[in-house]
Formats: C-alpha cells, structure tokens, sequence
C-alpha cells in the first residue's frame, strides 16, 4: 500500500553505544542529561559507559546474556544501558510501575545475571529475587543499586563506586547491526509480557527515519519526554534521538503529573526550558485542564509529539491555540520500536495518525489476507529496519507477529482519500490506557478472585475528551455484596495500580456465545449505543 525508500545497510560491525560515543566525540563538555539532582556531560557519559561495560564483565557477566535494569529516570539509566550495549550484553529495561510478582516472573524468564536497581525499587526487587528463588530460581549474582544513600543493602553495589573500580573498556564488543542489543516487555494477551528482542541497529534506525528525518531534533533542541525511558516510546525521545544529534534531555523520575511537567517547561529543574515535548493524550488532557497552565510566553515548546493512544483532535486544537505549537501525533509499538506512522510538522491533521514514516512500509489487510479499499477497516501491518527479532522463548506468538518482512500491529485503521490513517480500534481485546496495554483477561481473573464475584468482563470505554478507560461489568454471587471502592482496591492491591477498572458496572448477566464465552463486543455496542 505504500513504497518502501531504498535503505542503506550499516556495516559489518556496529555497536549502538559505540555509535553514541562517536556522534558526540567533539563535544565533551556538552551537557547530555539533566536530572533532579544534577547534570551530565557527553565526555563524563562516555567514560561512564566504558566503565560500566568493564564492570560488568568483571562481575563475571559474559557477552549475550542479560542484565535487568529497574530504575528511575536519572543520569544513571543512559550509562547502565548503554554501558551493558557497549560490552555486547543485552539491558532488559523494564517497567518501574509493577509489582515484585511481576518482577520474578521476568527475572525467570530473562535469566539476568546482574541487576541495576534504584534504591527505592530495591525493596520490590528483593521481593521478587525472594519469590523467584522460591519457584524456579532466578540467575542474579551481581545487584548494583543506583544512588543508594548512606545504608546499602548486604550483598549489593553502589554504581557509582563500581564505576570508579573500574577503568575504561578499552573496545567496544565487535557486535553486528542485527545482534541482540537489548529487551523491551511488551504486554501480552493473556497478561504475561513478552520479551521482545531488539538488534544494535533497531534504535539507530528510529533515530534516523524519524527523530531526525520527521521530528527534526537537532543539537540545539532541549528534549523532554514524560514517557519514562523504559518504553519504547521514552527510549527514542529520551535517548535514541537527542543522543544522536548532540541534543540534551531533561530527566524527571516521578510520575509526569501536570503540576511536575509545568515546572520543567518552566526551566525550574536544571535552568533549561525543553523545546521539545513528548507526551499521552491523556498527559495532555490534563495539563489542558489545570488551572496552573502556563502562559504561551513561559515555555520555549517549539515542537510537541503524542503517541501511546490516539490524539483526539479537540486536544490538538486546543494546545495549539494556546502555545502556538502543534502536537505530532503517530503511532509506534514494541515490535517497531518508535513511531512508524506519523503526522508532520507544518502539515499535521488533527484527528488522523498521518502518513508512513519514510522508510516504514505499511499495508491494511482484510480478513482474507487481501489489501482493502481507501475508507475501509483493516489490519495494520509495518515492515521496516526498526522490526523486533522476535519474542524471547515464545515461538508461537512470535510466528504470528513477525510475518516474513512484515509485523502484524493487532491495530485496525482506515486509509483515507488523501493518504492520511485514522485509528479504528483493536484487532483483540487489548486495551490501551494512558499509552499503556491492559489486558481485560488479567484484570477479570483478578476480579473473580474476589469472594463476592462470580464472573467479570472488562472492556475500554471512552470519557468525555476522548481518551480511554477501563470498564468492568461484574455479576456477583447470590447473596454476596461488594461496592466499587472495594472492588478497585482488591484489584489495585494484586495488580500494578494502572490496570484497576476505573468503573464498575453491576449485572445480572453477562452476554455470551453459545459455548460461554465472553461477547465482549456486545458490551462496547452497550457503550456505544446506550442500551
């Protein structure tokens, strides 16, 4: 459906880190990263890496295997991970917001030998290696703890001094553009994440094709992502791209609350107002509605990026009125890495995903595998040099996703008459909520726990601006009593808070197929329709 450009290869040997270093090689003194508590230089980030790749392979870590990063947004994220890249070991950057359960199961599954922790999530990574151990056992030798205070934990190392114990790596490992760089989780259908499996070129491409080529970050730009570094979305805004171009990039590690954002827009956190943004729509709703809000002429915001969900077109309309800046909204994923589909700066049309990034073909398919027609619903399907390997240690879900040169999506879109996308909704029943996937199976197996539930269905509904939220339909047991509240924090308390049903409907029924399973589409038609 579209053409693909012709892309060159890189050569026989690349290192991504290495690449990084040599990009920013004349500029030293450049500040790279400015967190809470400090900044970084690209020259001190340089020597930062090449220690921590010789630290590591000290600690007995061999080329290959993994190391499980757990940490806040800080100084200290670029260094670990590129610092393991560097060394030809592969970073599994995961989620900061998940509970010690789903810790050991990626423990397990991931087999890291060593751990980069942050000292607040050192209690839930104990937990988990303790849970772990418990069931099938986990591989950890080494934990090294980021900022660690005046007490560290027995058994752990502090970064910073295992950093200084350690000179430089003299070489980078001798690893090819399509060895394993590093692994992303992405959520799963069932509620187990998959470990998807990036090469060293993956990142470098995104960079390429759409940081520099779409967005046009250059080394001028002050780059600000409330997307956290362990999506795939915050790792190209927050490191792939500025680090390419010799931009520098503003860390936060709490939560992009809008009150938090403003004061960094506001250059009140490190002495720079970011020029470019990357947010949610749902992170722009409610930047939109605070009454703090800050006037056009207290930023510097010359470009704005959305993905994660689709940007309803009264969001984009309304935040360009008021600072004089358009929202660049596209889709990506975890397979592809970054965005792939994409509006343009100075050409963006609210209410559609854009065009094809250059470089990305994309196609929709019907249910027969055939193309469909401009303004007709199909699967969205990306082929480009950002593509996953594949799913670690899941051969069945990965010979379902990565189809030859192509990926299939799971998202549905219509192509309109003048080549733009617009987003029609999920292929199955995953839901995204604040650029999230929640699956609907594991907040249901969550709710039936519950004494007083006897089945649930949960289905993603949309609020008054838009975005979405999760629903769940509950019919209790005869005789028991539950209220909402209770429900939500019996979920919130066995879950990663994220994934409670933000409203709860009681029924006597749920619609079914002949052989019990679940009409989840009857629902959403509930929804839609209001009967």
């Amino acid at each position: 459906m579209t053409n693909q450009p012709q892309i060159p290869a890189l050569g026989a040997h690349f290192n991504f880190a290495q690449h990084l270093i040599e990009r920013n090689a004349g500029r030293p003194s450049k500040v790279a990263y400015v967190d809470d508590q400090g900044s970084l230089r690209y020259g001190e980030m340089a020597e930062g890496i090449r220690c921590a790749a010789a630290a590591l392979l000290a600690c007995g870590v061999r080329r290959e295997e993994r190391v499980l990063l757990l940490m806040h947004d800080c100084n200290d994220w670029p260094v670990s991970f590129l610092g393991a890249m560097y060394a030809g070991i592969v970073p599994v950057a995961v989620n900061t917001l998940l509970t010690a359960d789903d810790y050991a199961y990626m423990l397990q599954h991931n087999r890291s030998q060593a751990v980069f922790v942050s000292a607040a999530l050192l209690p839930t990574l104990q937990a988990a290696m303790s849970k772990a151990a418990a069931q099938d056992g986990h591989e950890v030798k080494t934990l090294i703890v980021s900022r660690p205070g005046a007490v560290l934990a027995p058994g752990a190392v502090a970064l910073e001094a295992l950093l200084r114990e350690h000179a430089p790596l003299a070489a980078p490992a001798r690893t090819a553009p399509s060895d394993p760089g590093f692994w992303l989780y992405s959520s799963g259908s069932t509620g187990r994440p998959k470990g998807t499996l990036h090469s060293h070129g993956s990142p470098y491409w995104t960079a390429e094709l759409y940081g520099t080529a779409v967005l046009g970050v250059t080394e001028g730009d002050v780059c600000f992502s409330a997307a956290k570094l362990f999506f795939a979305y915050g790792l190209g805004n927050a490191l792939s791209f500025p680090l390419s171009v010799g931009a520098t990039t503003i860390l936060m590690a709490e939560r992009p609350t809008p009150e938090a954002t403003f004061r960094r827009w506001r250059g009140e956190v490190g002495g720079m107002r970011p020029t470019v943004f990357f947010g949610a729509p749902t992170g722009y709703a409610g930047m939109l509605s605070s009454p703090a809000l800050p006037a056009k002429g207290e930023v510097s915001l010359r470009l704005c990026s959305s993905a994660g969900e689709a940007l309803p077109a009264d969001l984009g309309e309304r935040f360009t009125a008021r600072f004089g800046c358009e929202i660049i909204d596209g889709i990506g994923s975890t397979e592809m890495l970054h965005i792939f589909l994409s509006n343009r700066p100075g050409q963006v049309r609210y209410g559609t995903t854009g065009t094809p990034v250059p470089g990305y073909g994309v196609e929709l398919r019907g249910e027969d595998g055939g193309l469909v027609a401009d303004g007709q619903t199909g699967d969205l399907f990306i082929k480009g040099p950002s593509a996953a390997l594949m799913y670690w240690g899941d051969l069945e879900r990965s010979r379902a996703t990565f189809l030859g040169p192509w990926t299939r999506s799971g998202d549905k879109y219509v192509r309109n008459a003048d080549g733009t996308f617009t987003y029609s909704g999920r292929s199955d029943d995953m839901i995204k909520v604040s650029g999230i996937y929640v699956s609907p199976f594991e907040v249901e197996a969550t709710l039936v726990q519950h004494p007083a539930v006897l089945e649930a269905a949960v289905i993603g509904i949309a609020d008054e601006q838009g975005l979405t939220r999760t629903k769940a339909y509950v019919v209790l047991k005869s005789g028991q009593h539950a209220g909402e509240a209770d429900l939500k924090a019996f979920v919130k308390e066995r879950l990663a808070p994220y994934k409670y049903p933000r409203v709860i409907e009681f029924v006597d029924e749920l619609p079914k197929t002949a052989t019990g399973k679940i009409q989840r589409f009857k629902l959403r038609e509930r929804e839609a329709t209001g009967k």
